[in-house]
Order: C-alpha cells, then structure tokens, then sequence
C-alpha cells in the first residue's frame, strides 16, 4: 500500500496552519450542502409558475435531495474508508456540482427534481468525507473544537438558507440559487486537492454491494415513508408498503453485515454500549431539536407573518451563536470541563427553555425572540459537538467514513420523524381548534382560503396559533427528554467501561 494511502497520523502529520486551512474547506463545503437542505423554501412560489409546477412537484423537488442524501449516507462513509476519504471529498464536490448546474439551467419541474436526487448523492459524498477528514486531521482537544466548528457550520446553513435565498430571488433568476453553488464547489475542488492529505482504511476489504444495495434500499423506504406520511396519511397503503419493505430490507442488511467477512458495518459496533448509547442520542436529540425549530418557523411565518426569507433571517442569531461559541473554543472546553453526557444534558435543557421561552412569552417586539434564540444557541453550541464526538470516539479512527455516515444517518431519520410527529400534533390539535366551516381543509393556508369572512379567518388564525403553541410545547418536553435519556445512557455506559 502506497504511504499516500495509508492511514493518516492525526495532529503532527499535518502542519497547524495547514490542519486548519483544510478545516475551512471542509466546514465550506459542508455549509453549502446543508444550505441545499432549505435554501428552496423561498422559491416555492417563483417554481410553482415558472415551471407550472404541481404541489406534488414541489414537495419532490425539495424532498428528493434529502431523500436521496440519507439513503446513501451509509455507503458513502463507507466507500470513504474503502478508497480513500479525499477521492471520495472530490468526487461529491463534482457530483454536487454537476447537479446544482443542471438545476439551475432546469427547464421542467422534472429536470429540477433529476438534478435535486444527483446533488443529493454528491450531498452525501461530501456530508461523510468532510467529516471523516477532521477526525483524520485532528487529535486530542483540537479534534473536539474541530468537530465543533464542523457542527457548528451545519446550524448556519439550516438558518441561513431562506434568507439567502431570498436575496438571490430579489435580485437574479431562480435558477441563481443552484449556479452561484459551482464557483463555490471549484473553490473547494482546487483547495482540498491541494491541502487534504489521503486516508483510508488499512485493510479495506472487497466491496459490499449486497450491504449497500440492502442499506440504501431499506433507508430510502423508511425515510420516504415518513416524509410522506403526514400528506398521504399513515395509513395510506404506500406509506405502510414503504415503511414495512424498508424496515424488512435493513433487517436483511443486519443478517448480511453479520454474514459476509468485510462487512460495511461491522455489528460488532453494537455491543458497545458507549455506541449505542451515543447513535440512541443522535436519533432522540434530532427528534426534538428540527422537529421544534421546524414549529418555530411555522410560527414566524404564518403566525407571525413573516415571509420565510425574514423568517430565515431572524433565527441567524440561533445560527450565529452556535458559530461564535465553537469557534471561540468556549464550547469545546465547556464539553470538557462537563464531559459529553452532562455537555448534552446541560445543552438539551437550554435548548428546552429558550424553545418554552418564544412559546409561552409573547412579546410584540424581537428581545424575548432573540433571548430565546441565544439560549438555544447555547445549548446547541454545547449538544450538537458532544453528540457527535460521542458517535465518532465509539468506533475504531479507521472507519471515520462509517461513523459519519451512521452520524448523519440517525440525525436524518430522527429530524424527519420530528418533524413528522411534530407536525401531527399541530395538525391535530389545529384541526380539533378550527371552525367546523373549514374542517377538512388540511392545512393552515387552505383553511384560511376556505374561511367564510374576517371573524372565520381570526377563528383559524386563533386556532392554528394554539395549536403551535401544543406543539412546540410537545417539541420542548421531546428535546428536554431525549437530551436527559441519551446523557444517562451515555453516563451509565462510561460507568460500565
């Protein structure tokens, strides 16, 4: 095996300045996909004329990138530890890049719903590698702040991503949202072949295509499922089709990882309870945390009525105050200082009360707003970082890949069942709360269209205004909870070792 493949000494084996030079690449082309994630949102209206498209054609033009992304996640860290991790970084950036020109040059809502899926397989690519470059690239305490600034990243593009969109539609096409990601990808392309160092696991193994088919197969279903679930209805007989053959297809890549001698996941990885206990955190603490923030920017919008770029810009100081405390290192020595169960405990419970906070004090201008939005900020700056180095010290250093790719697997399917869940409870208690007038309208604008005069729509604004408070109370109680049993289970496990 040639020395520029071979396993990469963290920390010394890299230059200081050149470790955190690679930092800022890998955290840039981390922004820029997970900006993809929401960046559409604002467009919704421009893409619904120009491409005369359906709602159906809407929801799979921003659901089909993160679809696609999650059900690859898998076997893109794995294909990151089995030929090399900076291969597979510059293979996403030019997946990605590709995609995000074909979108913007999209002429059909087809064409744009194509290029979504193949940004999301780059988007997936690059999720994983970025990751598992810093954990090859740092060590000891500059590793935990590392990982914090790579989490921190992915907070500011969730917030940023509709007011950025908004300025780009006041002042240039659609289709500028997508294009103005190439110069930004050749950025990274030229930067990372030039700085990132190889790495890759020592003893690769043959492929998995039998453990990638079933992973990818089973994810997607599982995933699509619960996307869809809230429009078609859990009972829909292709809900419950998709659930059970995704379901049925990863129990069928449980049986195979534990057959075949290289497997891509190695079920041994289970038995760890401090594994266990930190991929049971990521999945509980994404339940509650995006199904949340997803309620808080419905709030913003529709009952606060800010349109969805103002809505986007309001929630940065959230963003920006989770950027500020990692890249100030005051996270990364809180965590050690705590230890990560109680930097996820103390986080979760922060993040809790700024959430209980917006909800229950309400106040017509922005300060109670943005005293909340700090205390969650706060107490992401904290969680998200411990989290994830929880997930990624459980596991050997040479299936980086794997570990990112396990990290963002769970963080994608606990934020989609949060925001799922979640958003039933709106429902729900919205349609329990509504004028009889609009009852089977479906959601808030269809029954603010459906309303009869201005004291109908006050009763559906009243009603779907409650309603969001049940909701982002449940969401507050969810977060306060998950956060508690995935620090006692990460507790008890260090107590075991």
């Amino acid at each position: 095996m040639s020395t520029a493949l071979s396993a990469v000494r963290p920390g010394p084996a890299v230059p200081l300045r050149s470790r955190w030079l690679i930092l800022a690449v890998l955290c840039l082309a981390q922004l820029t996909v997970v900006l993809d994630n929401t960046v559409l949102t604002v467009a919704v209206p421009v893409l619904t004329t120009e491409l005369d498209a359906s709602t159906t054609d809407i929801q799979w033009m921003i659901n089909a990138y993160a679809l696609v992304q999650c059900g690859l996640l898998l076997t893109a860290g794995s294909a990151a530890d089995r030929y090399g991790r900076r291969r597979m970084l510059v293979a996403g950036l030019v997946l990605f890049g590709v995609g995000s020109l074909a979108a913007g040059l999209a002429r059909s809502g087809d064409q744009l719903i194509a290029a979504r899926a193949g940004m999301g397989i780059g988007g997936a690519l690059l999720v994983t590698a970025t990751l598992a470059v810093a954990m090859q690239v740092f060590d000891g305490a500059e590793r935990s702040r590392a990982i914090g600034i790579w989490a921190a990243t992915s907070a500011l593009g969730y917030a940023a991503g509709p007011p950025i969109g908004g300025i780009i539609l006041a002042h240039l096409p659609w289709g500028a949202i997508f294009l103005v990601n190439v110069p930004i990808v050749l950025i990274c392309l030229v930067a990372g072949r030039a700085l990132v160092p190889e790495s890759r696991d020592p003893v690769g193994g043959r492929p998995d295509i039998g453990g990638v088919l079933l992973s990818t197969a089973g994810l997607t279903g599982v995933v699509w499922a619960i996307i869809d679930g809230p429009g078609r209805g859990w009972t829909a007989p292709a809900v419950l089709g998709a659930a059970g053959g995704g379901v049925l297809l990863l129990a069928a890549f449980v049986w195979w990882e534990r057959r075949i001698a290289a497997p891509m996941l190695d079920m041994h990885f289970f038995t760890d309870r401090r594994f266990v206990g930190a991929v049971t955190g990521v999945v509980l603490i994404t339940f509650g945390s995006t199904g949340a923030l997803f309620l808080l920017t419905q709030d913003l919008q529709f009952v606060r009525g800010y349109p969805a770029w103002e809505a986007g810009l309001r929630m940065v100081p959230f963003a920006l105050s989770i950027v500020l405390l990692n890249l100030g290192g005051i996270a990364t020595r809180l965590i050690r200082r705590l230890g990560v169960p109680g930097a996820i405990a103390l986080g979760m419970v922060l993040l809790s009360a700024g959430l209980t906070l917006v909800t229950h004090v309400r106040s017509d201008g922005y300060g109670v707003l943005l005293t909340g939005l700090l205390v969650m900020g706060f107490g992401c700056a904290l969680a998200n970082p411990a989290i994830v180095e929880a997930v990624m010290s459980a596991i050997p250093p040479s299936k980086a890949g794997v570990g990112a790719g396990i990290d963002g697997t769970m963080a994608e399917v606990g934020g989609s069942l949060g925001i799922a869940v979640l958003g039933a409870v709106l429902n729900a208690r919205f349609a329990a709360l509504a004028p009889i007038v609009v009852a089977g309208a479906g959601s808030y604008p269809a029954a603010l269209a459906a309303a009869g005069g201005e004291s109908e729509r006050a009763q559906v604004t009243d009603a779907f205004s409650s309603a969001l408070v049940t909701g982002q109370t449940a969401g507050a109680v969810a977060v306060l909870a998950g956060g508690l049993l995935a620090a006692g289970l990460l507790r008890r496990a260090e107590r075991t070792r």
